[in-house]
């Protein structure tokens, strides 16, 4: 009996003691430090099942934290859309499904981004600033400080963590453009991928732009090649794909749980180039630019100030820079026309796919309870297409030089697979009405200002309207936080988070404010008050109405800075709300910027640049950094592949350029260890695709090293292997490319020597090279080639698996030097390299 009472004495006390170690954090506590407490045992526990009382886990969903009717969400994000390019806010191109959203919703006419891509995505998912969280630069173009190492760092959790803490179903889709550089590969780390960043699934492609007709599309981490058709047969497209999963989720998730609301991040690559889209968008806009981007522009404002999305007062902003439509001639007209025309195509094609996710949300009655986000842009217009745009943004990236009649001659195939095609810088800045300049000038509204529009029909109250209040891709986090009735953690995986940045907008939801005042009006008072911007030196501040900016590179020019130095900027000023201040008399409303008062007001300019500082080192700015081509050398950021000379490579072995060896300028090797049947072919390795980069395969009896300098040149060095002997069945045989640069170097170019087992079958010269990236998306591919074919020789036996069998390939970076008078003596005078421009 004693023992009996002693063992029930030692079992009630256990149970005490782990009812008390469950209910140690305070449940106020808990709410704010994610992922939550493990839930505490409410039940009876005895000493067996039969004098016990079990009870279920709790489902994980919203209301089990206490949230009741939580909204599903939907964030979309576009990519390089300028304020008046779509029908919503006064452009030419149809926008029917943001219209829609509109017209059951808020327009929102004074909403910022960062000025360029990831660096606004970063400040979207963590609702700080992207210097903030180690982003303000694009991936490919991050340093070693605190505020540009891409690192998005643990203590700014993602909106994806922390809904996904609270039970919703979290997705996206689409482009991601915020995993470092070197982190890309197919061993991560997948910390900063999708999957790591709180959301449960993605489908997309990772790097800054992708083909729409042959994507780098990635599943969570696994690489894919994107199948013939779309789902209902038709020639594939990657909008259409990535609409077809996102409405594939949606439905599924409904269909497992119809209380588990979703979140989700769809962010298509469009209208970032390449510019490609179906032809039959293309000719609903035939003849619709030939009048140029300046009457474009003039059409847009009186527009715009129809639909009330700029002030009756504003001004437009005047061309600078920029060639004037009427100076251009007939064949540059019909040209740059014809680009427009493909660009409005692909810009209303997206918004249909969008369409049809927002029609899937409807057609399962649960559009009412759907916040929807819908952000036209993640920066201003692009002119990364240069004065006279491109059909190979490759030529652009490189500072080469695409002869006009090339450009002419693929008129009729613009937006297809063929070509890589971007608009001139005209478009750019047409589509950035009414204001100055375009993306990467952060300093100034066309590279900053994007529509958005925000629809929850539950909750908004005075729908159809319009908002001018200032805002910021920061304050997207803290609007959805209050919209589902959370409060920013305080503590995710045992780290202290760093504040929440942004502001909510959840107060510009109704139609009056607390004592009665319209919040529709233009002078309608803002709750984010001040804002700083910087992109590659572009600097600007926002402080209660005021805006100053200073600009330091034109997109176009390249590395040619303006100012003395970067510290000491030309610094412009404009009252943008148009309220007087002590050190400023002027008080006439400049919502363009079209009126620069630092000479008038040089007191208060001065008040608004050490502000600027005070945000800079606040936020991480500094060091300002104005290098272009520069900062996108690899040996600037960690490497898997620094300091290794040595590689083997598996058969189908695939990798983005960011974790491949970097071969620009050095010498090298090429070995493949190859078994292959007579009559045997297929690719041993290739680095990029169409658009440029270089390729080792054997084809028609002949081992060819294929250099694609941007399809400008093609050097191709070919040695027959039908005199060399083949060996036994079941032998393997040695194919080797033995490259010899000129120098270090950048786009220098060098000789190729071809052997088999040894013995020298061809010899040839590579006159130019790529001195920067070859490819924002396609990969390096061993014995196949994924995406599009590096020569066209193979276009159509893509993707020319190699049909024998590859056992390695090795790559071995050498020492060895070409003999430059050899390489003059074939080549002659070297192409002129333009400016190498900073591009994303």
């Amino acid at each position: 009996m004693f023992l009996q009472r002693m063992l029930r004495a030692i079992a009630i006390f256990t149970i005490a003691l782990s009812f008390f170690l469950n209910t140690s954090v305070l449940p106020a506590m808990a709410q704010q430090i994610l992922p939550h407490p493990d839930p505490i045992f409410t039940g009876k526990m005895g000493l067996t099942y039969e004098d016990s009382e079990s009870e279920k886990a709790d489902l994980k969903l919203p209301s089990t934290f206490g949230i009741e009717n939580a909204p599903n969400i939907l964030v979309v994000m576009l990519d390089d859309v300028g304020y008046g390019q779509m029908s919503t806010f006064g452009g030419a191109i149809p926008s029917p499904t943001l219209d829609k959203l509109a017209d059951n919703g808020l327009r929102y006419t004074q909403f910022h981004t960062t000025g360029i891509c990831s660096p606004t995505r970063a400040a979207l998912l963590t609702g700080r600033n992207a210097h903030s969280v180690a982003s303000g630069a694009v991936m490919e173009a991050g340093t070693n400080f605190p505020g540009y190492s891409t690192l998005i760092p643990q203590n700014a959790a993602t909106i994806g963590q922390i809904l996904q803490s609270y039970g919703y179903a979290t997705s996206w889709f689409g482009k991601n453009h915020n995993v470092p550089d070197w982190e890309t590969g197919a061993i991560g780390p997948f910390e900063r991928w999708p999957v790591g960043l709180g959301f449960d699934y993605f489908y997309g492609f990772v790097g800054g732009e992708t083909n729409q007709y042959h994507p780098a599309l990635v599943e969570n981490t696994t690489r894919l090649e994107a199948p013939k058709t779309n789902a209902d047969g038709s020639p594939y497209i990657f909008n259409t794909d990535l609409a077809d999963h996102a409405i594939n989720y949606i439905r599924t998730t409904y269909a497992l749980s119809d209380e588990k609301p979703f979140f989700m991040f769809f962010a298509p690559g469009a209208t970032h180039a390449p510019h490609q889209v179906p032809e039959d968008y293309i000719k609903k806009f035939a003849g619709q630019f030939d009048t140029g981007w300046d009457e474009y522009r003039n059409q847009t404002f009186e527009k715009q100030k129809e639909l009330g999305v700029i002030p009756p007062n504003a001004e437009l902003t005047p061309r600078e820079d920029l060639p004037d439509w009427e100076e251009l001639n007939a064949d540059e007209q019909r040209l740059y026309a014809r680009m427009m025309e493909v660009f409005a195509g692909f810009t209303q094609q997206t918004d249909e796919e969008i369409g049809r996710v927002i029609d899937a949300i409807e057609d399962l009655d649960l559009l009412d309870n759907t916040l929807v986000i819908y952000i036209a842009g993640d920066n201003g217009g692009s002119a990364e297409g240069g004065l006279e745009g491109t059909i190979n943004t490759t030529t652009y990236r490189n500072g080469l030089t695409e002869p006009f009649a090339d450009k002419l001659a693929a008129i009729d195939e613009l937006g297809s697979s063929k070509h890589d095609n971007h608009f001139p810088a005209g478009w750019a800045w047409a589509m950035d009405t009414p204001f100055q300049w375009t993306k990467q000038v952060a300093s100034h509204f066309g590279g900053t200002r994007n529509g958005m529009v925000i629809s929850w029909p539950e909750r908004i109250t005075d729908k159809g309207d319009v908002r001018y209040q200032f805002s910021h891709v920061i304050d997207i986090v803290p609007t959805i936080l209050e919209a589902v009735g959370i409060e920013a953690p305080t503590q995710v995986n045992g780290v202290t988070q760093k504040p929440i940045e942004g502001t909510s907008l959840v107060y510009t939801f109704d139609a009056t404010d607390a004592d009665g005042d319209d919040l529709s009006a233009i002078d309608a008072p803002s709750e984010h008050t001040t804002q700083y911007f910087e992109i590659a030196g572009n600097q600007g501040i926002y402080d209660n109405g005021w805006m100053a900016s200073a600009i330091r590179t034109v997109p176009w020019v390249g590395d040619t800075p303006l100012g003395n130095s970067l510290i000491d900027m030309d610094w412009e000023l404009y009252n943008v709300g148009g309220d007087s201040d002590e050190n400023c008399s002027v008080n006439t409303p400049d919502f363009t910027q079209a009126n620069d008062l630092a000479e008038e007001c040089p007191d208060k300019l001065d008040e608004m640049v050490k502000l600027f500082y005070a945000e800079a080192a606040k936020h991480n700015v500094f060091p300002l950094d104005d290098r272009r081509y520069e900062r996108f050398d690899p040996d600037l950021r960690p490497s898997l592949v620094e300091g290794r000379t040595h590689f083997i490579f598996p058969d189908h072995f695939r990798a983005p350029e960011g974790v491949a060896p970097n071969l620009k300028s050095k010498s090298h090797t090429i070995t493949a260890d190859v078994v292959f049947p007579p009559g045997g072919e297929g690719v041993l390795v290739t680095l990029a695709g169409a658009f440029g980069g270089y390729g080792l395969f054997v084809q028609d009896g002949k081992l060819v090293y294929d250099y694609n300098l941007a399809r400008l040149e093609h050097y191709r060095i070919e040695g027959s292997l039908l005199e060399i002997p083949v060996p036994t069945i079941g032998l393997p045989i040695t194919l080797k490319a033995v490259y010899k640069t000129v120098s270090d170097e950048p786009g220098v170019g060098g000789e190729v020597t071809l052997y088999a087992d040894g013995q020298q079958i061809g010899h040839g010269f590579v006159c130019e090279t790529l001195s920067t990236r070859y490819t924002p998306d396609e990969t390096f591919d061993i014995g196949f080639d994924t995406g599009s074919a590096v020569s066209d020789t193979y276009e159509e036996l893509m993707p020319f698996d190699f049909s024998g069998t590859l056992n390695s390939v090795t790559i071995e970076i050498t020492d060895d030097v070409a003999d430059k008078e050899s390489v003059d003596a074939y080549c002659g005078e070297p192409l002129l390299l333009n400016p190498i421009p900073f591009y994303d």
